[in-house]
């Protein structure tokens, strides 16, 4: 019973972490209460660890790949900070889409967010709009390598507390 609450968490953590809830937080913890909890866990502080590394590893990352990838669309570093900011903004502001929208807003917000910044640094419509599709294109990866930590996570915690 415990092995299979184990996996229901781990697949519920992976299914939230496209949708820009901690979902693999949620893996990481259910690993850990399943060492502290399930009787004969073989999972190991160790392993957990590194589940833990990478979940932080993955959160640094979906933070930095959309400003990496303005910048690499020609945006100022003014851009940069905008498309952070404007995907914070937008995913927790969200869109009134259930089950989706932190992510829309998430995408959106980093796409205006870089557009209005840069426009303010350049005042080129067409510059700034070359950041912003920078920031969007940075925010889908940073949403597609999140995702494949996430697999990752799930991979190591159930291979380790395998029955």
């Amino acid at each position: 019973m415990a092995f299979a609450l184990l996996i229901a968490a781990q697949l519920v953590g992976l299914l939230l972490v496209p949708l820009g809830l901690p979902g693999l937080w949620l893996m990481v913890a259910a690993a850990a209460a399943h060492q502290l909890w399930a009787p004969a866990s073989q999972i190991g502080w160790i392993a957990i660890g590194v589940a833990a590394a990478l979940a932080t590893i993955a959160e640094i990352l979906e933070f930095t790949l959309s400003v990496k990838y303005t910048k690499k669309h020609g945006g100022s570093k003014r851009a940069g900070w905008g498309a952070l900011l404007g995907g914070l903004v937008g995913a927790f502001m969200g869109v009134p889409i259930p089950i989706v929208g932190s992510v829309i807003g998430a995408f959106a917000g980093s796409f205006a967010g870089a557009l209005l910044a840069e426009y303010s640094v350049a005042r080129d419509g067409e510059a700034a709009g070359r950041a912003a599709w920078g920031s969007l294109i940075g925010r889908v990866v940073a949403t597609v390598t999140k995702t494949g930590f996430g697999i990752a996570v799930a991979v190591i915690v159930v291979v380790r507390a395998w029955p």
